[in-house]
């Protein structure tokens, strides 16, 4: 595999991106947004530099990096070549199945299909396209540079020989692949989201501050991010879209988004990214 398409140019496809081209692959980036492209290729540039004065890379590996990235504002351009998909767009399953049903057309025959989906059924992405066996999990963590981790998830119709070809990617990366079963929120979502919502369930209920919950979960459990502050990282609108995926899946309680996540969702404050949440930035 040479031919790299990322589609989505936002905080994970730009570290996606990152990543394959700093490993020697060819990527395209894809967006509709022409401005978004811009904006990642400036992201990656001082993520880039980040990493020079930290001794990971040189300084004159930078630019050969960039210069392994294109930047496509149209889907067709930006996948005619590639050997492997990464879709990494919004977290909303019928956006998704739009969007692989259009790669399904438009990708080579041979070219693997890859979701970072955090929650969504691989099996339900699957069946939107005509090659099923080829389409496979490849959950990143954020921010994708640094974390070590990718969830490689099998739905029910993927090859084993997807699965190997995927797992033997991501170490090329110099990530630690993990295979998952197609499950609601995987192994990842599945454990952290309920313990996130429980934060947030303890803080609508007046049990402590943010700032003491996250106090509590960095000192007493070692976690090097309190889960308020985690979620703001993340988007509460994120959160909020895995949580309703993992109660609708399951159909258990335990799993119901807490109604203040709800109405600070509704309001707009999405955390980091709007600049409020459980914390102001």
């Amino acid at each position: 595999m040479q031919q790299i398409s990322v589609i989505g140019s936002g905080t994970m496809g730009n570290g996606i991106a990152h990543v394959f081209a700093q490993y020697g692959f060819q990527v395209s980036l894809v967006d509709t947004d022409a401005g978004a492209l811009e904006r990642a290729l400036v992201t990656i540039a001082g993520n880039l530099d980040r990493q020079s004065g930290a001794g990971v890379i040189t300084g004159a590996a930078k630019q050969a990096i960039l210069d392994r990235i294109s930047l496509h504002a149209s889907l067709g351009p930006g996948v005619r070549e590639a050997d492997l998909v990464v879709e990494a767009i919004t977290e909303n399953e019928e956006v998704k199945l739009r969007a692989f049903r259009q790669l399904d057309q438009l990708a080579p025959q041979h070219a693997i299909l890859a979701t970072n989906t955090s929650s969504i059924s691989i099996t339900h992405i699957a069946a939107a396209t005509q090659r099923p066996d080829k389409v496979v999990g490849m959950h990143f963590m954020n921010p994708v540079p640094v974390m070590k981790l990718v969830e490689v998830i099998r739905g029910k119709a993927t090859a084993g020989s997807t699965m190997q070809t995927v797992v033997a990617l991501a170490r090329q990366l110099d990530k630690v692949p993990v295979e998952v079963n197609d499950t609601p929120g995987f192994v990842a979502n599945r454990v952290l989201m309920p313990m996130i919502n429980e934060a947030i369930f303890a803080l609508h209920e007046g049990v402590a501050t943010a700032e003491s919950i996250d106090t509590v979960m960095k000192l007493g459990m070692a976690h090097p991010m309190g889960p308020l502050q985690l979620a703001d990282f993340i988007g509460l609108d994120v959160c909020l879209s895995i949580l309703n995926v993992l109660h609708e899946g399951f159909g258990t309680p335990k799993y119901a988004p807490c109604p203040l996540l709800v109405d600070l969702v509704a309001a707009g404050k999405l955390g980091k990214k709007t600049g409020s949440g459980f914390y102001n930035y």
